[in-house]
């Protein structure tokens, strides 16, 4: 299409529409018509820019441009001008076109939007510092809240991020002194200084920031991310937030996530039962609460819970609410399997959506085969899974090595997860379970040097520290060392029962009977486990205390009556239940 025809097409009109209609139909009212301020050179000009970036000139494409912003004036075509030098990746074009604008339209205040972006990709730091400081002088006070919120964003990529910091600080210093914008400002530099790994810093931050505002939401959720770091001073400050009815749904909600990934399971669930009462009909706090009955085997609970989330989600097809079906329907399955119903189990796996995890629905259904006696076709449907995605070949690992495991196998599940890490070198989850499959193999010197690799990968997840100690701790050897990789687990998880049981069971392997005893009887109160009774009654009977001991062992059993510590425990100590 040469140049002119492409200006026709510009201005063509339908007026072959309104000829068409029928005969004695009134031409339709003419539509308000608001012409442009531009006259046809601009036009034109635009035109005439448009067309080169279009054929990837966009230097030239650019200069027309900002020559038609300049000459007109027209906050569009300044901020189109902009936009062409950042697609073409030019930060000093871009930056000439922004102090070209705000040269030449200095009340305005998008130039300065852009102006303070540009710099801080340009890596520009102080320059964007000057211009935080400027746009929000010059801001009205109803919007600066919003703006401020918008910075640790916005310098997110900056590597220097305590040049950053500090930069942002000596920005927000008039914010920080006016009781409008004060807990905005704070939240600000509290993320920053999250983000930079100065934890105490943005902790006496968001300490000060609750002082300000003990309701404010920004305040809450930067708490909730550093609630793993300093539970025991910022935790306090949520329990008082969440009293009452201020608190939205949502923000609850995450608070129950975060005390179930502290081992807090019992306070989760007091969350989720106040979400109940006053939300009945927000579905995820049902499935969840389901979920952690399940998981501390409270089955009339779970199946409550469960069934009232099933039903709130009968006509729902989104992703989140199928997914959940599905995870509400496996653990229903999972339930009646282990109370013996197996075919109301296969019936709650029938109605399992078809989007649902395969490796999830597999690993079930192989689950409820070997309670029928068929091992052979439960291991066919294991090793048959079709993963969909990268994740569900690393799943299809896990479960696999987790079958043979329990089968006593750990041979057959080395062997599976040796492919799948040659597969993916540095997987996390793998090396985990890895580490898992070496230590009842007794190939401690390889579990080791895992586990190491995964402190190095992962600093701040505690499971790496917890096995290890726990493994030295078992077998006796070097016990300080041990004491101090678990210190260090409970220090990322200080909830968690089980880094607790291997605190307790170090404290007895280097003799604190009375210490380890205290401890190991917190875990099994938190969460009665086959295995943290195993301990807590060995330390007992040590301590003289057998009929205790006695009694713990037989709610052992009854929890998990295949738990191979525990059975080794009753053997080597001679009891007979």
């Amino acid at each position: 299409m040469k140049f002119w025809q492409k200006l026709v097409a510009f201005s063509c009109f339908p007026i072959g529409a309104w000829a068409q209609l029928p005969a004695g139909t009134p031409p339709p009212s003419a539509p308000v018509v608001v012409n442009s301020a531009l006259n046809a050179q601009i036009f034109y000009e635009i035109l005439l820019a448009e067309l080169y970036v279009r054929g990837g000139e966009n230097s030239t494409g650019y200069s027309i441009m900002l020559d038609a912003a300049r000459r007109s004036g027209d906050a569009g075509l300044f901020e189109r001008a902009v936009g062409v030098a950042l697609a073409s990746r030019s930060g000093d074009a871009a930056l000439q076109a922004v102090r070209t604008w705000k040269r030449e339209q200095p009340q305005a205040m998008e130039p300065d939007r852009y102006l303070l972006q540009i710099l801080v990709a340009l890596n520009r730091i102080e320059e964007a510092g000057a211009a935080l400081t400027d746009w929000l002088r010059r801001m009205p006070l109803a919007d600066q809240s919003a703006a401020i919120a918008s910075v640790p964003r916005l310098f997110e990529r900056v590597s220097d991020k305590q040049l950053a910091l500090r930069t942002v600080r000596s920005a927000l210093d008039k914010a920080l002194q006016h009781p409008q914008t004060k807990t905005v400002a704070l939240t600000t530099l509290g993320r920053m200084q999250r983000d930079s790994g100065l934890i105490s810093e943005a902790v006496s931050t968001v300490v000060q920031t609750h002082r300000q505002d003990p309701q404010a939401l920004g305040p809450l959720i930067l708490t909730m991310s550093l609630l793993q770091h300093a539970s025991a001073e910022l935790k306090p400050l949520l329990d008082t937030a969440m009293q009452g009815n201020a608190p939205p749904v949502e923000l609850r909600m995450s608070y129950a996530r975060m005390l179930i990934s502290l081992g807090a399971r019992q306070e989760a669930q007091t969350q989720l039962q106040l979400i109940g009462q006053k939300f009945a009909a927000y579905a995820p706090a049902w499935l969840v609460s389901g979920l952690l009955h399940a998981d501390n085997r409270q089955y009339e609970q779970a199946q409550t819970a469960l069934k009232h989330y099933l039903a709130l989600t009968a006509d729902k097809q989104d992703t989140e609410a199928l997914s959940g079906r599905s995870e509400a329907l496996m653990a229903m399955a999972q339930m009646a399997q282990r109370e013996g119903q197996l075919a109301q189990a296969d019936s709650w796996l029938q109605q399992i959506p078809a989007q649902a995890d395969p490796v999830k629905v597999a690993s079930q259904r192989a689950a409820l085969l070997m309670k029928q006696g068929r091992a052979r076709e439960a291991q066919q449907l294991l090793e048959q899974i079709s993963p969909q995605s990268d994740q569900e070949s690393i799943d299809k690992a896990l479960t696999l090595s987790r079958w043979w495991r329990e089968r006593k196998t750990p041979q057959q599940a080395y062997n599976v997860m040796k492919t799948a890490l040659q597969e993916r070198p540095g997987q996390a989850e793998l090396m985990s379970e890895m580490a898992i499959v070496c230590d009842e193999l007794q190939r401690y010197e390889e579990m080791e040097g895992l586990l190491r690799q995964l402190m190095q990968l992962q600093p701040e997840d505690p499971q790496a520290y917890n096995m290890l100690g726990y493994s030295l701790a078992d077998r006796g050897l070097r016990l300080p060392e041990a004491l101090v990789l678990i210190e260090k687990a409970v220090q990322l998880a200080p909830k968690d029962p089980f880094i607790q049981d291997s605190l307790g069971w170090v404290k007895f392997r280097m003799g604190d009977l009375p210490q380890a005893q205290q401890i190991l009887h917190g875990a099994y109160a938190q969460r009665p486990d086959a295995e943290i009774a195993a301990h807590l009654g060995e330390v007992l009977w040590v301590m003289g205390d057998k009929e205790r001991a006695a009694r713990i062992w037989r709610e052992g059993l009854l929890l998990n009556p295949d738990n191979a510590t525990l059975r080794q425990t009753l053997t080597r100590l001679g009891y007979t239940p």
